[in-house]
């Protein structure tokens, strides 16, 4: 999800054409494993926006992504990230500009037949109208809060809204991933899931989240709402859903020990967004799940 220059409560959560980074060398192996080409694709989750050192411009791509993590552990012949902050699932097919200017091209041309393994992360910035995604629904219902603060005044708001945007988001993913099994049939498809960003008690984010108690509690319903969308879309198409929400709870952005961090970062990311551990713990589970 794009962070780069969303309001939420006060703060701001905080491309250049795709790059070709090479990990040691490998014999040729089986698909999806040490000897192929990885190619890590999807929004700022997936790029570690904000997680130092940054490249790429506004794409705010980091070398210590779950992608470049993967690849320092398999050991692929070839890595490339085209990751991207602020990209929606239309990015994977068409080029992703901002302010009229491209920043990154479509995603899907560093899908190639020689590719064997192909992670995901994307649909979360579908949520918003704007490239800020999520930080759209928070900065609303922060907006909203003053309104009734012993209430739902962001879930009255957006009512079905979101539902609506994630039906959209999930059909466009569906083609998206026939795309990419049509252009790298040998490829392990991998959809990274997206983690606690808050825990399942809104009561713990009292005084650190410029929201309602209940509107909390929506935030929390809708990223679950967004990762049960992304894996049964996955499912459908062929493709591994990696869940990274079980394996984060209890370091949620309210929690005192957070890998995603709140909306004034205390480790190096954009607010609401995975730190350095974060994204260890996604490459993690990526790993496990090419182990099952």
């Amino acid at each position: 999800m794009r962070g780069a220059s969303v309001l939420v409560g006060g703060v701001l959560l905080a491309t250049a054409s795709p790059t070709t980074a090479h990990a040691t060398a490998a014999p040729p192996g089986e698909s999806g494993t040490a000897g192929g080409t990885y190619v890590a694709l999807g929004d700022s989750y997936a790029a570690g926006a904000g997680v130092p050192a940054q490249s790429a411009g506004l794409c705010m791509r980091s070398d210590r992504d779950y992608g470049h993590l993967v690849a320092e552990s398999l050991a692929p012949r070839a890595y490339r990230d085209v990751t991207c902050a602020g990209a929606k699932v239309s990015a994977l097919t068409t080029a992703q500009t901002d302010a009229g200017e491209v920043v990154n091209g479509p995603q899907l041309d560093a899908v190639t037949p020689e590719a064997t393994l192909i992670t995901l992360t994307v649909a979360g910035d579908n949520l918003g109208t704007s490239d800020f995604g999520f930080g759209d629904v928070v900065a609303t219902c922060s907006a909203l809060s003053m309104t009734d603060p012993l209430g739902t005044p962001c879930r009255d708001h957006y009512k079905n809204t979101l539902g609506v945007r994630l039906d959209s988001a999930a059909t466009q993913l569906d083609s998206a991933l026939r795309l990419i099994h049509s252009r790298a049939p040998r490829a392990r498809v991998l959809v990274v899931g997206y983690p606690a960003v808050v825990p399942d008690n809104p009561e713990e984010c009292l005084g650190k989240m410029t929201v309602t108690t209940g509107d909390t509690a929506f935030l929390r319903s809708v990223l679950g709402e967004l990762n049960d969308a992304v894996a049964t879309t996955a499912r459908a198409e062929d493709a591994t859903y990696v869940d990274t929400l079980t394996p984060t709870l209890g370091h949620d952005s309210c929690s005192p020990s957070p890998w995603i961090e709140g909306l004034f970062p205390a480790s190096p990311t954009l607010p609401l967004h995975p730190n350095a551990t974060g994204e260890r713990a996604m490459a993690r589970a990526v790993l496990g799940a090419l182990d099952d």
